[in-house]
Order: C-alpha cells, then sequence, then structure tokens
C-alpha cells in the first residue's frame, strides 16, 4: 500500500478510489480534461501528481486541477490497512492529514469529524486574517511614502471589517462546541445569527480584481517585492505571497455551503441541530449565489462599456455610473404622451434605467442613441386589449410605465403577447436586482469604471464582426506526467484569458449586386455628420455587405433579442 500527500495536503492512497467536492468551476476546451462546477461530487482515480489529478464524473474521465476540489472528510468507500499510525488511531483528527477510507465509522463519529474539521479550519482562517491585517496593513499603513490611502483601500478592501466579523462568529460557533462529544455540538443557529454579517464579502469579492492588478503594479518596482516579503518574515508567516493571503477570504465564503452540506449528512432527522444546519445550509448557499453573481456582473461591465461605444450620438452619463447589467433587450412600438405618435425603437433594460435606439435605415446592426427612462421613477402597468382614453388608440399586447411625480406616461406595443410577458417579467427582475442590490451595497468604484474605459479605447475599432469574449483562465498541465495506461496528461493550454469567435461569413445576396449596379453615383452620406434618417445625401450600401440585423448584441455576447422564446445568450 502506498501512500501519497496529494495537492490539497491529505493523505490518500495511491490505489483507491476516494470522493471529492469541487470548490471551483473548472472550464475546460481540452477533450482530455474533466469539465465541472462548482458542488459537483467527483471520484479521484489517481493522485499521484501533486498538481493535476484523474477524476470521473458519471461515465466522463479527465485530468482536473487538484486545487479546484476539496477532499471529503468522510471517505464510504473500502480500502486496505494503511500505515500503522492511521490504522491504530494515531492521528490527530484535527489536524489537517485525514485518513480518507474505512474502517467504518457510525454517524455520530463521521459527523464529529466534520465539526472538527469546521472548528479547525475556522481558528486557521482567524489567524490568516490576524495575519494580513497586523502584517501586512498595518505596516503598509505605516509607510506613507510607499502607499496613499486609496491604494491601501484598493489592495486590502474591507478586509478589517471582516476580521472583526470572524472573530465574533468564531466566538459564538466555540460557544456551542462540544469539546467532549463534537457530535452533540449545535452549530446551525450560529450561522442563522450571523446570517446578514456574511453580506460584507460581497464587497470584498467584487473588489478582489482591482487588489490584484495594483499588486501586479506595484510587484514590478523591487521596493514593493522586498517590503512584502519583509513582512511576512516579521509577522513569522507561511511562505505564501500576499496575493495568496488576500485570496482567502474569497476562498472561504465558497466552502462555507460544503461544509454545512457535508455536516447536514452526516446530522440525524431526530438530531436538535439538524434543521438549523438545513436552514444554514440554504442560507449560506443565497449568500455565496449572489456573490457570485455580483462578481459576474463586474467581469461583464466591460462588454457594456465596449456596447455604449458603438451606439452613435450618445448623450448624457455613460450606461456605468448607475446600471451594471443588461436584464433584456428587443424591439416595440413606443408611444410618448406629448407627442403622441407611434414610433419603432429597440430598448435595452437595464438595472435602474432603459435605453431607446433607433436602427439605421441600411445598416440594421448600426443604432442611434434616442434617450433613456428612468426606472426609479416609473412604475410598470399591464393593460388589457381594448382601447387606451390617454392615447385615443387600439392597444394589443400593451402595457404602460407611469411617472409617480410627473404623471407622464409611456405606452409599448409588443409584437406577441409571449413577447409582452417576458418584458413585465424583466422589469419585476430589474426591481428584485435593484432591491437586493441596496440591500448589500453593491456599487461600481471609479476605479473600476476607469479600467472599463480604459478596456475600450484598447480594442481596434473594426467594420467586421468580430468580437472578444471572456472565459474563465486555463491551468497548464503537469510538466513532467507519469504515463498511466491508456491516460494522457492533457496538451498544453494556452494562457490567453480571452477568446475571438468570428461570425460565419454570409454569401453574398444577387439582389445587393443589381441594386448597386442601378444606383452607381449616388452620393454616400457623410458618417461624421450622424446622419441617420438618409435624406438627399444618399445611402450607403456597406459595399453589399449585410450585418446580423437581428441582435445588436450578437457581437458581445449578450442576450439575443430575436428570440422567440426564453432569455437567451448569442454564442
Amino acid at each position: 500500500m502506498q501512500w501519497i500527500r496529494g495537492g490539497s495536503g491529505m493523505l490518500i492512497t495511491g490505489d483507491s478510489i476516494v470522493s471529492a467536492e469541487a470548490v471551483w468551476d473548472h472550464v475546460t476546451m481540452a477533450n482530455r480534461e474533466l469539465a465541472f462546477k462548482a458542488g459537483d461530487v467527483i471520484k479521484v482515480l489517481d493522485a499521484s501528481n501533486k498538481d493535476w489529478w484523474w477524476g470521473q464524473i458519471d461515465d466522463e474521465e479527465g485530468w482536473f486541477p487538484a486545487s479546484f476540489v476539496r477532499l471529503w472528510v468522510n471517505q464510504e468507500d473500502e480500502v486496505e490497512e494503511g500505515p500503522s499510525d492511521v490504522q491504530n488511531g494515531h492521528l490527530d483528527p484535527n489536524s489537517d492529514c485525514l485518513c480518507l477510507g474505512r474502517p467504518l465509522q457510525n454517524r455520530d463519529q463521521m459527523r464529529a469529524n466534520v465539526i472538527n474539521e469546521i472548528m479547525s479550519t475556522e481558528r486557521h482562517y482567524i489567524k490568516h486574517l490576524k495575519d494580513i491585517c497586523e502584517g501586512y496593513l498595518k505596516q503598509c499603513r505605516k509607510r506613507r511614502d510607499m502607499f496613499s490611502d486609496e491604494q491601501l483601500k484598493v489592495i486590502f478592501g474591507n478586509i478589517e471589517d471582516i476580521y472583526r466579523f470572524q472573530m465574533g462568529f468564531v466566538r459564538d460557533l466555540e460557544k456551542q462546541y462540544n469539546n467532549d462529544d463534537p457530535h452533540l455540538s449545535e452549530i446551525g443557529p450560529c450561522f442563522l445569527e450571523h446570517q446578514d454579517g456574511f453580506w460584507i464579502y460581497s464587497e470584498y469579492c467584487n473588489n478582489h480584481l482591482d487588489a490584484c492588478m495594483e499588486l501586479s503594479k506595484l510587484m514590478k518596482d523591487s521596493r514593493y517585492q522586498h517590503f512584502f516579503e519583509a513582512c511576512r518574515l516579521l509577522q513569522q508567516m507561511i511562505d505564501i505571497a500576499i496575493d495568496g493571503f488576500l485570496l482567502t477570504p474569497v476562498q472561504k465564503i465558497c466552502k462555507y455551503p460544503l461544509q454545512l452540506a457535508e455536516l447536514l449528512k452526516y446530522t440525524a432527522q431526530d438530531h436538535s441541530d439538524y434543521r438549523y444546519v438545513a436552514a444554514a445550509l440554504a442560507v449560506m448557499r443565497n449568500v455565496t449565489q449572489q456573490i457570485n453573481e455580483r462578481k459576474r456582473r463586474l467581469e461583464n461591465i466591460d462588454k457594456i462599456a465596449q456596447w455604449q461605444a458603438s451606439v452613435l450620438d450618445w448623450e448624457g452619463e455613460d450606461i456605468l455610473d448607475r446600471s451594471s447589467e443588461l436584464i433584456y433587450t428587443g424591439e416595440m412600438a413606443w408611444i410618448y404622451q406629448p407627442y403622441g405618435r407611434n414610433q419603432q425603437r429597440v430598448f435595452f433594460l437595464f438595472d435602474h434605467q432603459m435605453v431607446l435606439c433607433k436602427k439605421d435605415l441600411i445598416r440594421r446592426d448600426i443604432l442611434y442613441y434616442k434617450g433613456r427612462i428612468d426606472m426609479d421613477k416609473y412604475e410598470v402597468v399591464d393593460i388589457e386589449d381594448g382601447r387606451d382614453d390617454d392615447f385615443n388608440v387600439s392597444m394589443k399586447n400593451a402595457f404602460k410605465l407611469h411617472n409617480k411625480e410627473t404623471e407622464e406616461i409611456h405606452l409599448f406595443f409588443a409584437k406577441k403577447l409571449e413577447e409582452k410577458i417576458r418584458w413585465l417579467r424583466a422589469f419585476r427582475e430589474e426591481r428584485k436586482m435593484v432591491q437586493e442590490d441596496e440591500k448589500i451595497g453593491f456599487e461600481i468604484s471609479e476605479n473600476q469604471k476607469r479600467q472599463a474605459a480604459m478596456t475600450v479605447r484598447k480594442v481596434p475599432k473594426q467594420k467586421g464582426v468580430n468580437s472578444a469574449r471572456s472565459v474563465p483562465p486555463s491551468y497548464p498541465p503537469p510538466q513532467d506526467p507519469l504515463i498511466h495506461g491508456q491516460y494522457l496528461v492533457p496538451d498544453g493550454i494556452a494562457q490567453s484569458q480571452v477568446f475571438e469567435f468570428t461570425e460565419p461569413k454570409r454569401s453574398q445576396s444577387p439582389f445587393w449586386q443589381n441594386f448597386s449596379r442601378y444606383c452607381e453615383g449616388i452620393k454616400k452620406p457623410n458618417r461624421s455628420k450622424g446622419v441617420s434618417d438618409y435624406d438627399d445625401a444618399g445611402v450607403d450600401f456597406c459595399s453589399g455587405n449585410i450585418l446580423h440585423s437581428g441582435c445588436f448584441f450578437y457581437h458581445w455576447g449578450f442576450p439575443c433579442c430575436s428570440t422567440s422564446g426564453s432569455l437567451q445568450f448569442c454564442i
């Protein structure tokens, strides 16, 4: 029997099958790698390489990064006898090395193992937070010649608030912990009592990308490299770079649902802690889902900034000044009360506002800005088919936006009833999103807005339909892998975080060739003047090329407005 220390720091057997739970999503395009989502259960078939393991989910097998999973504390697969210190029970149950596999344990012992793991990780986590606050942040504040207050806010975020919160949380956990009989501990109520406090992680996670970027800039200067290393040595911290310490809170908030799910699994239904653990699991899953959702929104703000830059004749504040998410988009007929004239417009519903655009008459992929509606001041009114007294028109598939302060009314007509229902659902989702953002204090920082603006300026303007879409970073396979039968280590994975997708070229229609021949000599309009309705200046036939006219966000990876079914994303 060979015992190998795997990448997670736990002892596992080299010839047994153990189970692990995914902590992070593993997105891959390589055919010999195993893709999974956070929370998936993976059978680890081979862990002889410390960085890349071979595993199985259902019928799929492949390589995956060992750091992306967490081995289960209690393994139920039968294995051979291990080293004497393990089989004799000489391993400290509170240590980081746990023997995976049997001997069989009853439910109480399994629950005790999970409780001990939770308590152990919380104590270690508190030490990590203390090291960051006292070892790094406190020392940085003494060096005003090297760090400004703004830099420290970007790098460390609200880490001190998290430290204070976790101190109170751990104190309550210790009160509920039964040292003599850990399986009798009732820790579920602690999570419920502190559930609102966990929302402070949202601000930290949203800021983490900015922190990494700021640290990356500073580390180009050897002075900062030596300073941070001196801080680590002075605090007697483990040999991890500062960015590794700052990643700890992001990892921690994602682990709570996994730990509570495992605790619930080994808690009998007649246990006094059962219903509290079940409720705590639901709460922490909701917290992590909301945090992940908001982090995703921040990662997509570059696309919103790029889209705004493509809209001609833009006026007023930027979208990112108030909004961070495109909720729905589509084309409808619209009547505004002072004018009473039916107009066809394309509407883009963001949180807090809805932007109105007009299609170019010839280049249907080009949009012109025509205004916006402040959704914070309006209420949505569903109206039945029939005659409207305010506008004196017949209505079908219509709804109104009513300004509660000025009594202004906007009337909208969807093409189909299904489209109207989707719009009404989108308006409800917009209000819900705004309320949740206000609850947790979600907002886009000025630094993130500047970064998005800089990204837009760096992107070259193209006449084609090429678009860039972000994908999760890939990780390289081991350099010197061991060969295991038919299993082959994955090929080198490109480090680029952005892939470019090009829309397939469409065949040129003979209509445009004939049409252009008859219209030779017509002067093209001056685009710099913002011509949109094409007067006597002529028209631009774009060399006979027709671009995607059904979906303006096709190029940006946003929801497609031309779908007749549920909300979809163009690919």
